[in-house]
């Protein structure tokens, strides 16, 4: 998922979005512990998403991108 792709999405999406992610890392840690993961890397591209969902909306709250001043 690109940043674009999630500054398009609003509030409410970016929720849903994050709560699903977070059951994905779930299930992927699970997979992991069980040895029944077959991509290592979806662990880290699942992390990354759910970092890219809090910065935006951390961005938000405060007003604004960052990296503006």
């Amino acid at each position: 998922m690109k940043i674009a792709e999630v500054r398009a999405l609003s509030d409410a999406e970016l929720a849903a979005e994050l709560e699903r992610l977070e059951r994905h890392l779930f299930d992927i840690r699970a997979q992991a512990v069980t040895e029944k993961l077959e991509d290592p890397s979806l662990l880290g591209k699942a992390k990354r998403d759910i970092a890219k969902i809090k910065t935006v909306r951390s961005e938000r709250a405060r007003g604004g991108p960052a990296g503006n001043g």
